[in-house]
């Protein structure tokens, strides 16, 4: 059974890591090591887990997990005792990621509503219905971007009040 999770594992690491690699612009280690990092939790992974599990060098780990440091994306604990660096997905990069969405969505909402408000007034030029613009999308569409929107700050509330981890 352990096998299977650890095959699984390697598989979402991959497939989130392209996720991350085409959405964040980041190189392909770098993407896996926030994939790898994801997928082991709260406990955090170490330098060493990450050259092993990755399958790549330790210097090419180093470079990458330390830029990614920089960028606030992971963070690190140590424990007493342990020498080794325990590293965790930073709290602040899943808040500014959310921001970036919720920024995209109001901003794509905004545009909506402007285009949604030309096509009225065009429409109040055209005397054949057949050629009047359908308004239905823009208005499913804003609805949809409102609840996605309040979706993703009840999900950033609960995180902030420690309800989900």
């Amino acid at each position: 059974m352990e096998n299977q999770l650890l095959k699984e594992k390697e598989r979402l690491v991959e497939k989130l890591g392209v996720i991350i690699e085409n959405k964040n612009q980041l190189a392909p280690v770098a993407s896996r090591i926030i994939s790898y990092v994801i997928l082991t939790g709260k406990s955090g992974t170490t330098f060493e887990d990450l050259v092993v599990n990755l399958c790549a060098s330790k210097s090419t780990i180093s470079t990458h997990l330390n830029h990614l440091v920089d960028l606030k994306q992971l963070e690190y604990f140590t424990k007493q005792g342990d020498r080794k660096r325990y590293y965790t997905v930073s709290q602040c990069h899943i808040f500014n990621h959310m921001e970036n969405m919720v920024d995209a969505w109001t901003s794509e909402k905004q545009l909506h509503f402007e285009m949604k408000s030309y096509k009225t007034k065009m429409n109040e030029l055209i005397t054949d219905d057949a050629e009047k613009f359908s308004l239905e999308f823009h208005n499913n569409y804003i609805s949809f971007l409102d609840e996605v929107t309040k979706s993703v700050l009840k999900l950033r509330e609960k995180i902030e009040h420690n309800q989900i981890k």
